[in-house]
C-alpha cells in the first residue's frame, strides 16, 4: 500500500509540474521517476485519483486532478484560465468564448458553483451563453469570471 501511496504522489507531482497529454506521455515521465507501471495499474490510479482529461490550449487535452470532494469534474477555477479567450455583456447575457471544446465543460463548471447571479447556461462548442438574472448580476458575473481567469491570450 506504501508503494501504491508513493507511486500516486509521485503521479500528482507530474501532473502538478506540467501538461501531460495522455497516459503513454505520463508513463515515461514516471519511468524517469524509477516507477516502471502498466497500462492498467496507470489507469486505475488515474481513476482513483479523480484525474480527468481537460481541453487545453491549440486543441490539445491535458490531464487536471481535481479535489477530492468533488464529482470528478475539474473545478471552474482549473477550466478557466487556459480555455478562456474572451468575454462579452449585453442586458442579462454573457457571451463566454473558449478554445475549440472548451465551452461544454466551462458550461458545466459554472453551473456546478450555483451562483445566485446565473440562472442558467447553454454551451456549444467554444461559447458559453450565461444567463444572469439582471444588468447589475450579469455586470458583477462578468466581473468574477475575468478575476478568475486572468488576463486573456494575445
Amino acid at each position: 500500500m506504501a508503494n501504491k501511496r508513493e507511486r500516486q504522489a509521485t503521479i500528482r507531482g507530474v501532473i502538478d509540474s506540467r501538461p501531460i497529454e495522455n497516459q503513454e506521455e505520463l508513463r515515461k515521465q514516471l519511468r524517469q521517476r524509477g516507477w516502471d507501471v502498466t497500462q492498467s495499474t496507470l489507469s486505475r490510479d488515474l481513476r482513483e485519483m479523480r484525474v480527468s482529461r481537460i481541453p487545453y490550449q491549440g486543441g490539445s487535452s491535458r490531464y487536471a486532478i481535481t479535489s477530492e470532494d468533488t464529482d470528478a469534474r475539474p473545478p471552474l477555477q482549473a477550466l478557466l484560465p487556459p480555455l478562456y479567450t474572451a468575454i462579452d455583456g449585453v442586458g442579462e447575457l454573457i457571451v463566454l468564448h473558449t478554445l475549440p471544446g472548451g465551452a461544454q465543460p466551462i458550461g458545466v463548471a459554472l453551473d456546478a458553483e450555483e451562483w445566485p447571479e446565473v440562472m442558467g447556461t447553454i454551451a456549444g462548442d467554444d461559447t458559453v451563453l450565461i444567463i444572469c438574472r439582471s444588468t447589475t448580476a450579469m455586470e458583477k458575473v462578468i466581473k468574477r469570471l475575468k478575476s478568475v481567469a486572468g488576463p486573456p491570450p494575445v
